[in-house]
């Protein structure tokens, strides 16, 4: 196969599409040729200045959390966190703030808006920026907690929605939506939100 170059030179593509001789991942994949890896969790994404959302992060994107700078965690699986998170946690001084949230299918799910809130007050308080909020796969539960955070940003319905589905794919949920949708701002339109998309 011939493949174009920018220049126009022409390049044989190679048959052989293995690895190069010199080409070695370490056992925990945390290094390839010596170079460190930045693996990101599974879903992650910026949601504002300091403010992360991803699903469960695990060993090997432990490096790349360390790149964050990370000072807290928002873990909302209800699960014991494993040892090995918690000493990472240990090692680089992260608070881990723990609501959880039972993970349940539709129709009978049960999202508890008091819980919601109390994240919501982690995730607003910038002395614990950088944040990361994280579920098992950082779609409901997240989606959630970021859904009711762009409502006190004053994000109009749709683009939360909107980001939502991003997150959710073919899994987004009605009544995960609904409760967006009906949570009640008002309490807490006190606290002030001083990140960026929100001035």
């Amino acid at each position: 196969m011939r493949v174009e170059g920018f220049e126009g030179k022409a390049y044989e593509a190679a048959d052989d599409l293995s690895p190069p001789s010199d080409y070695s991942i370490t056992g925990d994949g945390s290094e390839i040729n010596g170079e460190e890896l930045f693996v990101p969790p599974l879903n992650f994404a910026m949601v504002d200045n300091g403010v992360f959302r991803s699903g469960f992060p695990d060993s090997a994107n432990f490096s790349f959390l360390k790149s964050l700078g990370l000072r807290s965690i928002i873990n909302l699986c209800p699960e014991t966190y494993p040892e090995v998170n918690n000493e990472f946690l240990k090692a680089n001084g992260i608070m881990l703030f723990q609501f959880g949230i039972d993970g349940c299918k539709e129709p009978f799910v049960n999202i508890p808006e008091e819980t919601i809130r109390e994240a919501l007050n982690v995730v607003l308080d910038v002395k614990n920026h950088p944040v990361l909020i994280h579920c098992k796969r950082g779609k409901h539960r997240t989606g959630c907690v970021v859904g009711c955070l762009r409502k006190l940003q004053r994000w109009c319905l749709s683009s939360i929605f909107d980001e939502y589905q991003r997150f959710a794919a073919a899994k987004a949920r009605v009544s995960d939506q609904r409760f967006i949708e009906r949570f009640d701002i008002s309490s807490m339109k006190h606290i002030p939100i001083t990140f960026s998309f929100s001035k």
